[in-house]
């Protein structure tokens, strides 16, 4: 709201270029914020997606959260007035591929009773396979 009241006096003021260094920055700002809340929807995406290949099985419940992570995902990604995407695929690739770490720790706590790390779940699962998915997901 600060820098809304900035950019409000610099125009008042005709300081044109400082304004629109003020606007690149709320961009920016903005870009970020969706950014995070992407990374943070495709981690319970990747968790939801991880469980269920280690387990091969299902749960209504990891459909119903698979299924939200998604929408969240594409509702944040989307443009409202253009109806254009903030990311693009390998934008939305890399956000998952930074997200996996984090995905599988959390994994590890829930599937088959918690009784495997990390990084033996990380051997029990295909990574590859798993990311594809849930890029395939967001982008159907």
């Amino acid at each position: 709201m600060e820098e809304l009241l900035e950019l409000r006096e610099l125009l008042q003021q005709g300081r044109i270029p400082e304004a629109l260094l003020l606007v690149d920055e709320l961009e920016e700002m903005s870009l970020s914020d969706k950014i995070n809340k992407i990374d943070s929807y495709g981690v319970i995406l990747l968790i939801h997606l991880i469980k269920q290949q280690a387990e091969n099985r299902s749960t209504r419940s990891w459909e119903i959260s698979i299924e939200n992570a998604v929408r969240e995902i594409n509702k944040t990604n989307k443009h409202r007035k253009s109806g254009d995407n903030y990311l693009n695929p390998t934008e939305l690739m890399d956000i998952l591929q930074q997200a996996y770490q984090i995905a599988l720790k959390k994994a590890a706590l829930e599937t088959l009773e918690g009784r495997y790390e990390a990084e033996e779940l990380a051997a029990m699962v295909n990574k590859p396979e798993i990311l594809t998915q849930a890029l395939e997901l967001i982008q159907k």
